[in-house]
């Protein structure tokens, strides 16, 4: 009997527990922390929330749209992970996300809205970092030019800046 012809079968049952064991950690965060989510997840790093400083965020893969919105005139760029992928890092499972704001501002988004747009959970504006006097440091962005639907108030409502939290519901 040949073992090298199954060398390849028993390779691929061997990875996926190594890829799964290591998908289940999530690092600590070595800055201030500027995001907790909550809720049904997974994956946790802080008790029973995953906390975020801007590094972690910048570690996932980053996105860029430029899109037209009512707060900024003429054509802004966003740029940061996409929120699916936020989520996707803490094993998020749910249907609706409540977005918090540094003002205590709520909105609802449903799970469907990050699978179906490239919602950007953005930390840049004109590739420059967001203060809180400038709708910063996390601002949930559609790509509202990007479909005609995204522009309306349904869309802009659940666009929350100054992001502080996200409850998974």
């Amino acid at each position: 009997m040949n073992l090298f012809k199954y060398l390849p079968l028993l390779l691929a049952l061997a990875v996926p527990p190594l890829t799964a064991s290591a998908a289940e950690t999530l690092t600590k965060p070595n800055g201030k922390v500027v995001l907790l989510i909550s809720g049904g997840i997974s994956r946790k790093n802080q008790g029973d929330v995953a906390a975020f400083d801007m590094a972690m965020l910048s570690g996932l893969p980053q996105r860029s749209f430029s899109t037209h919105t009512p707060w900024y005139p003429g054509l802004t760029k966003f740029s940061g992970p996409l929120l699916r992928d936020v989520l996707a890092a803490v094993g998020a499972r749910g249907k609706l996300l409540k977005a918090v704001a540094l003002n205590d501002y709520k909105t609802d988004i449903p799970f469907e809205d990050v699978s179906r747009f490239d919602v950007i959970l953005a930390t840049q504006m004109n590739d420059k970092a967001m203060p809180v006097r400038e709708k910063g440091p996390l601002f949930i962005v559609y790509p509202y030019d990007s479909r005609e639907e995204l522009r309306s108030e349904l869309y802009y409502n659940r666009s929350a800046w100054q992001l502080k939290s996200l409850q998974v519901h």
